[in-house]
């Protein structure tokens, strides 16, 4: 009953927008904390209608009926006025914008972050995905208190969890969202239990960043080991997807890949060639192949590399480009 009361004490304002995000926030209100308001990202035109697309965090607030606010300038006057008036001692951050100074130091109890990594390795706006890029067989997540940098504060608690070797993104980040969730109602009771003894990060690590991924930078680069090409597809699966062409006589095909498999062999053919047979396409590397296994032509739906075949014509010196 004790620690009931001190729950209550807490004046939560939680931060975030995508799925990633209400998974700590449903954690929180499933365990009684008293969240004074949520805040999100405006809603925004979405789809060929251009209709007005509400955030998961959105949707989730409304339905538990908790206070929203969906600030357009986190440094408005207005904005500022309204969050300082729900009084809040705590604040969390998951999947949000970066918060100004004037934001993050209002809370007594600080402000802190749900990272998808196990700081101080890939800070950035994408840890998920350089993780499987780079082919680390072991990630996590980390709650710590924001400062005027990007994911540089003090560290409160962490969860590590393995990478499997056929991991894709997708599958990780839902593993990370749970073990995220988690993660976030621990560090919430320390603060409310006020046992919290944060440490500073290390300096003396060589640091991998995790920038933002843009369309330029998931171009598949056939020249590459096959293991690197393989984590590279299962890293960008299923968004923002690894991408290429196929040069196809005088056609070039655009599609995007998901899913392939790895074949260690020798072989005579220049990297790049495509070698296909019976429901099989594959691609020929530096040290072997690697076979698609699902794909999506442009304009056309994802499908088994089974499927794109029934409807697609190669050509004998068919290749990527």
């Amino acid at each position: 009953m004790a620690f009931d009361k001190t729950k209550r004490a807490l004046r939560i304002v939680f931060m975030g927008t995508p799925d990633f995000a209400v998974a700590g926030l449903k954690k929180l209100v499933h365990a009684d904390y008293h969240i004074v308001g949520v805040v999100t990202a405006p809603d925004k035109p979405a789809g060929r209608g251009r209709k007005l697309h509400q955030s998961a965090i959105k949707v989730f607030a409304e339905k538990k009926g908790l206070h929203l606010l969906q600030p357009a300038n986190l440094k408005s006057e207005a904005f500022l006025t309204e969050l300082k008036a729900l009084s809040p001692n705590l604040q969390i951050v998951v999947a949000f914008r970066m918060l100004p100074k004037v934001i993050w130091q209002i809370p007594e109890y600080g402000t802190f972050n749900l990272h998808a990594s196990l700081l101080p390795q890939y800070r950035g706006a994408a840890p998920i995905n350089w993780a499987i890029i780079n082919g680390e067989k072991k990630t996590g997540v980390t709650t710590f208190f924001i400062d005027s940098k990007i994911d540089t504060g003090e560290i409160i608690l962490q969860k590590e969890t393995a990478i499997e070797n056929d991991e894709s993104a997708g599958v990780l980040h839902d593993k990370l969202m749970d073990l995220g969730a988690d993660l976030i109602l621990e560090t919430v009771e320390l603060i409310a239990r006020k046992q919290v003894t944060a440490q500073k990060q290390p300096t003396n690590d060589v640091l991998l960043p995790a920038p933002k991924i843009f369309r330029e930078d998931c171009k598949i680069d056939w020249s590459l080991p096959t293991e690197a090409i393989y984590n590279f597809v299962r890293g960008l699966s299923p968004y923002p997807s690894a991408w290429s062409t196929i040069k196809n006589g005088e056609e070039e095909i655009v599609f995007k890949l998901f899913q392939t498999e790895m074949e260690e062999s020798k072989h005579l053919y220049e990297t790049g060639t495509i070698v296909k047979s019976t429901g099989v396409l594959k691609v020929a590397t530096k040290d072997g192949f690697l076979h698609l296994t699902e794909m999506q032509l442009s304009g056309k739906r994802r499908m088994t590399i089974k499927e794109v075949l029934n409807g697609l014509k190669l050509e004998n010196e068919a290749h990527m480009r």
